[in-house]
This record gives C-alpha cells, sequence and structure tokens, in this order.
C-alpha cells in the first residue's frame, strides 16, 4: 500500500492533484489506516497513470472519464474508445491549424517590420487591429471576446 505522497512519485502526480481526481470521482476514495491516512494499492497507481498518460495527451476530464468507465467494462466493444480518440484527434488536429495560421501571421508581422520607430510598428499596427491579420487565427472560444 502507498500513502498519497508516494503514489504521487510514483505516478508523477502531485498530491494536490490526486486530491482533486479524487473530488471529481476520477479516483475512488482510498482505503484508510488507522491514523487516518489514505493508503493506495495498484489498482490507484495503474489508475492514475492512465489519467496521467490520457492527460498528457491532451484529453479532457469528461473524455478520461468516459475512457475510465470503458476500461472498467472489458469486455464491451471498443468502438466508444475510438470515437473519443478520434475526438481527440480532431481537436489536435484543429489546434495544429490554428497554431501554424499563428505562425504564418507571427511571421508575416516579423518580417513586416521595418525596424524602425514604434509609430510605424507593423507588429504594433497588427496586434491593435486584427482585421489587418492574413488569417483567422482566434480559438474558437475567443471568437466572440475579439
Amino acid at each position: 500500500m502507498l500513502t498519497i505522497g508516494k503514489l504521487g512519485e510514483a505516478a508523477g502526480v502531485k498530491v494536490p492533484t490526486i486530491r482533486y481526481y479524487e473530488q471529481i470521482g476520477l479516483l475512488p476514495e482510498p482505503d484508510r489506516s488507522a491514523g487516518n491516512q489514505r493508503l493506495y494499492g495498484q489498482s490507484a497507481l495503474d489508475r492514475l497513470a492512465f489519467i496521467r498518460h490520457a492527460r498528457e495527451l491532451g484529453f479532457p476530464l469528461d473524455a478520461i472519464r468516459d475512457l475510465l468507465s470503458l476500461s472498467d467494462r472489458p469486455d464491451q466493444s471498443c468502438a466508444a474508445a475510438d470515437v473519443i480518440a478520434r475526438a481527440q484527434l480532431a481537436e489536435v488536429e484543429s489546434r495544429l491549424a490554428r497554431l501554424t495560421a499563428l505562425k504564418a501571421e507571427l511571421e508575416r508581422m516579423v518580417v513586416q517590420c521595418a525596424g524602425g520607430r514604434i509609430a510605424d510598428c507593423r507588429v504594433i499596427e497588427v496586434l491593435g487591429d486584427h482585421s489587418l491579420c492574413a488569417t483567422d487565427h482566434r480559438h474558437p472560444e475567443s471568437e466572440g471576446a475579439s
């Protein structure tokens, strides 16, 4: 059995994160020692490692919750897991497209900057007026916040 600190070390996750995952139900309530210290077994370590890896791959917590639920029922079809992974792939591809547009816009701003006075600075001008951008590089969630 592992204490919360040892579990965190073993999985590469900070203690407050473990507590948070317990609070939101991604990790089950642990057993407790006679002194009321949290104690975790191998299944908690495996589950925490799963969560950490999924977070590293960018999966949102709701998708991780669904994937964990699926992994708790190993006899069923993996079609639902495939749908979740495909949705995450689509999100990554969308993010890459936005980053590519962002890179192109930054390169264009830098190339067009004459290096003179701020009053004539293309970087400052473009940052002040999004309509001067060659591409729409905004994140979909910030569309209304312009």
